[in-house]
């Protein structure tokens, strides 16, 4: 079973409850931070192995004594990553999305595949016996969803094993990457005008992927009650709420999930668990 856990903005708390729910669950669980911008799972989970893969895109390598400059390659590119011009190829690698489209349209085959590396995937145990995978982009680097790609790949098939998605906040490609293939997309928010704000707009994508969905409301005590009555007009069961509490924002900070802290919240998020695993079936 795979869990997504989204959000439509940062710092909703899809961390928190993505690991405090993978120590809650029965039976082996595995952790994809596919945060891959700013992966922390590894902060609150610290892995006493790892193993490091790089990731790779493919990039297009110019043969300028093939080339008779017909500049199909360029006009074939949907992200203006090359341009031919009088003196020779100009070729913006931060530009491609390694299609290969380039390398078909050229008529004198003068464009062969190269690579380029666009970050790594960090993979191991922790102390509790919690497989975590997690992406790490390199600095500067726009192109993000090859290497969540790179993550979900290593999602357990074994039957029996929970495996839980920790996302990228927003709505836009590197989330959808993340959330797409799940069985159950939990949305983290809170209730206040943003996060109704970005919940709806969450809510939206998931739905265009036709995942199911619950909310997990946290710092609940806040705000208003302006995401309770949209969660009830649009028939979005809340799972479980986390309230505004001091000690869960410290614990969090020294980087200790708050279920090993504060027993009372393991069968809250065990409960959760249950629920989720009811809804899909």
């Amino acid at each position: 079973m795979n869990i997504a856990i989204a959000s439509g903005k940062g710092g909703t708390g899809k961390t928190s409850v993505s690991v405090n729910l993978a120590l809650s669950v029965p039976g082996p669980v595995q952790v994809l931070d596919c945060d891959a911008d700013a992966p922390n799972v590894h902060t609150l989970l610290p892995l006493k192995t790892e193993e490091i893969e790089p990731v790779f895109t493919m990039i297009p390598e110019f043969d300028e004594v093939k080339c008779t400059q017909s500049k199909k390659c360029a006009a074939f590119c949907p992200n203006h990553a090359i341009f031919v011009g009088k003196k020779g190829i100009q070729f913006f690698p931060e530009l491609c999305y390694g299609c290969g489209g380039c390398i078909l349209s050229c008529p004198n085959q003068a464009i062969k595949e190269g690579k380029r590396q666009l970050g790594v995937t960090k993979s191991g145990l922790t102390a509790e016996g919690v497989q975590v995978v997690y992406g790490d982009l390199n600095v500067g680097e726009p192109l993000v969803v090859p290497v969540i790609k790179a993550v979900k790949n290593k999602a357990s098939k074994q039957n029996g094993v929970t495996v839980i998605l920790d996302c990228p906040p927003g709505v836009s490609c590197p989330m959808v990457e993340s959330v797409h293939g799940s069985d159950y997309c939990l949305l983290v928010t809170e209730p206040t005008p943003f996060g109704l704000h970005d919940l709806q707009l969450a809510v939206d994508t998931i739905r265009q992927l036709e995942i199911p969905i619950g909310v997990v409301v946290n710092r609940a005590g806040i705000g208003d009650k302006q995401v309770y009555s949209y969660c009830a007009s649009e028939h979005l069961p809340i799972l479980l709420e986390i309230p505004h509490s001091r000690k869960i924002a410290e614990l969090f900070a020294e980087g200790i999930p708050f279920v090993t802290q504060l027993p009372e919240w393991q069968p809250k998020f065990e409960d959760l668990f249950r629920t989720i695993e009811e809804r899909i079936e």
